[in-house]
């Protein structure tokens, strides 16, 4: 089965890509493109995976670049592949041609960023707490660094977990409060004392307060197209002993 690769007019025509689970080699609760060495899966059916990605990318294995995501708003700046352990970081930033920033989900908001004028990228991996804690902005001001224009910058968010499907409780929401009373418009009441939390409009929300010149949610909701793509809270619902992960990549 070929990929499934989801662009955005957005970013055209900088080549990107948010891949969905289709047309990779893990089998199991992984089956398909599983792109994460973090997973159980097996080691050989990952790297197969990722350079199947590469070569959709039309770079080497090795100008796959990510980092050891841990729920930050640190960003990385890179001109080169990384060698050795992953720095941990939750974002990636280059004027570097023939590199592909990646970033690796399961319900989280894959962000991907282009100034086509200034040739800067970037790409984010913003869950509730790294959007929260200044990834998406953070992102915006290391691609300025490298010569980029927000005003000029498009940033597109990817397949994530939609409101109706993130159910959270009290205290996560007041968690937001405590950020700024305006961001209980992201919040809809649910069943009890349960609320359905707005990532995607709260991703956007971050990006537009930003300055960002464009910006949009392809409107994919991971926890629901199950044929699509992998999903941590619907594989924890399903109490499975693992996810895979997807990968979104962007590069000059």
């Amino acid at each position: 089965m070929t990929l499934e690769i989801l662009t955005s007019e957005l970013l055209s025509p900088v080549k990107h890509g948010f891949f969905s689970r289709r047309g990779g080699a893990s089998s199991g609760i992984f089956a398909g493109l599983n792109c994460g060495f973090g997973s159980s899966d097996l080691t050989e059916a990952v790297a197969l995976n990722r350079r199947r990605v590469a070569e959709a990318m039309e770079v080497g294995p090795d100008a796959l670049v990510g980092v050891h995501q841990v729920h930050s708003p640190a960003v990385l700046t890179v001109d080169s592949p990384i060698e050795g352990s992953k720095p941990k970081a939750d974002a990636l930033v280059t004027s570097t041609p023939g590199l592909a920033l990646t970033v690796l989900t399961a319900d989280c908001q894959p962000v991907l960023f282009s100034d086509p004028d200034a040739k800067v990228i970037g790409a984010a991996h913003a869950g509730w707490r790294g959007a929260l804690d200044g990834v998406l902005e953070a992102t915006l001001d290391a691609m300025e660094t490298l010569g980029a224009r927000r005003s000029n910058t498009s940033a597109v968010i990817g397949p994530t977990i939609s409101q109706r499907a993130y159910e959270v409780g009290p205290e996560f929401m007041d968690e937001f409060l405590m950020a700024s009373h305006d961001n209980a418009r992201f919040f809809a009441n649910g069943q009890g004392d349960r609320l359905h939390f707005d990532l995607p409009a709260f991703g956007l929300h971050r990006l537009r307060e930003a300055g960002v010149g464009q910006s949009e949610w392809t409107r994919h909701c991971t926890y629901s197209d199950p044929e699509k793509f992998f999903s941590y809270r619907r594989a924890t619902h399903a109490k499975e002993a693992d996810y895979g992960r997807l990968i979104a990549a962007i590069r000059l």
